[in-house]
């Protein structure tokens, strides 16, 4: 990358560590990459080897010169299509960049009051149906998988928080995939293994990707990711897509996260970022295709259960033409008890370019999924530690 950052660190003067983060379960860090080390991985570091956690607000941005506000193509989505994918009106955004990352774009939490609570109900009660794919198809009868949200809502209903109780099948979710379905196997996407898009991710997907100046972007694969308190996300690039020209975007929603934003090579030193419930980020253009993990979930900051914006009721006057749908108070006290020690992730891609076709392939399984559960998690339980896909 180029030296015109300074690496792994997002300002300078003091922007907090990890283990000084409020309610917080222990000392948290992240580790400062040193020489024969992977800055990625999100390993223990000594104590006073920690990498400044980047905060995307005015006040970071008024402290220190690394973030700067981003310029959002208000005219390109119009308030009522906005709404409609119940989100703010663009005006009212704030977009974040940051120096040397080219095309990264971080948008603090821009939905709607109540709009979230849409997008985690259809993670977990709508898009693992069929077709699309989750990890427990590895090793699951298919009729066994067919409603995960019909086995699994009154055994989270009456969870306690005794840690000894079975996981629901929801709560054993680790990815969903959707549309072009990603080959966890080959690391590819096929014509041959495709189902329909879901028409509300894509119609959110369009405005928020014209807000940031890409018109015309097309929802055609999505990866579902499930975490809880003990998951990570190993170092990986997206690169399995065709065309690297249309950005990747990334949704969060329940507890929050440390993501860490690194360079084309590997080894190159992270810059480390919270993502709360509700926030956006855009990796483009040359940022497209840097190197990225996510080493912690940790509760949200504000140290209540759920983040209070998924306390707010949805507004009972939805415009015409909404994607968003009002989830009955039985849906979201499962989707809440879920959400108590997880974080959902929707990363959207576009995978051809308009016009593209995929390439001719021979002796290829093109419906090859993941060679296990975990290839795409980590999970920090001394029962499991399993190495993660590190190139999805």
């Amino acid at each position: 990358m180029s030296g015109a950052r300074e690496p792994g660190v997002c300002g300078s003067g003091g922007p907090e560590p990890l283990s000084a983060l409020p309610g917080s379960p222990g000392p948290l860090r992240v580790p400062c990459p040193e020489r024969g080390t992977d800055p990625l991985r999100g390993r223990p570091a000594a104590p006073a080897s920690t990498l400044p956690v980047c905060r995307f607000t005015p006040s970071y941005l008024r402290l220190f010169g690394s973030v700067f506000r981003s310029q959002l193509s208000i005219s390109s989505v119009s308030d009522q299509d906005a709404s409609r994918a119940g989100l703010r009106p663009v005006s009212q955004w704030k977009a974040y960049g940051l120096n040397g990352y080219p095309g990264f774009i971080f948008i603090p939490n821009p939905f709607l009051p109540g709009c979230q609570r849409h997008w985690v109900k259809q993670c977990l009660k709508l898009y693992p149906q069929k077709p699309n794919v989750c990890n427990l198809d590895l090793h699951m009868a298919p009729e066994k998988t067919i409603d995960l949200w019909g086995q699994s809502k009154e055994q989270l209903r009456m969870k306690g928080s005794s840690k000894r109780e079975p996981r629901s099948l929801l709560e054993k979710l680790r990815w969903v995939t959707l549309g072009y379905h990603y080959n966890w196997d080959t690391k590819k996407y096929s014509a041959n293994h495709h189902t329909p898009f879901p028409s509300d991710l894509a119609f959110l997907s369009e405005q928020v990707a014209a807000a940031c100046g890409f018109q015309g972007f097309q929802a055609q694969a999505g990866i579902l990711n499930y975490y809880h308190f003990d998951s990570s996300l190993g170092i990986h690039v997206d690169e399995s897509e065709l065309d690297h020209s249309r950005p990747l975007l990334s949704f969060s929603f329940g507890q929050s996260s440390i993501f860490l934003l690194g360079g084309r090579k590997r080894e190159e030193a992270p810059t480390a970022m919270f993502m709360h419930s509700g926030d956006i980020m855009v990796m483009s253009g040359f940022s497209r295709l840097l190197y990225h993990a996510v080493p912690r979930v940790l509760p949200n900051p504000e140290g209540t259960t759920l983040p209070l914006c998924l306390d707010q009721a949805l507004s009972s006057d939805l415009p015409v033409g909404s994607v968003i749908e009002h989830s009955s108070d039985e849906d979201w006290q499962v989707c809440a008890k879920y959400l108590q020690s997880s974080r959902i992730n929707m990363t959207i891609r576009q995978v051809l370019a308009e016009g593209q076709k995929f390439p001719e392939e021979s002796g290829t399984n093109t419906k090859g999924q993941a060679p296990s559960e975990n290839s795409h998690h980590q999970e920090k339980s001394s029962a499991k530690r399993h190495k993660p896909n590190t190139d999805s």
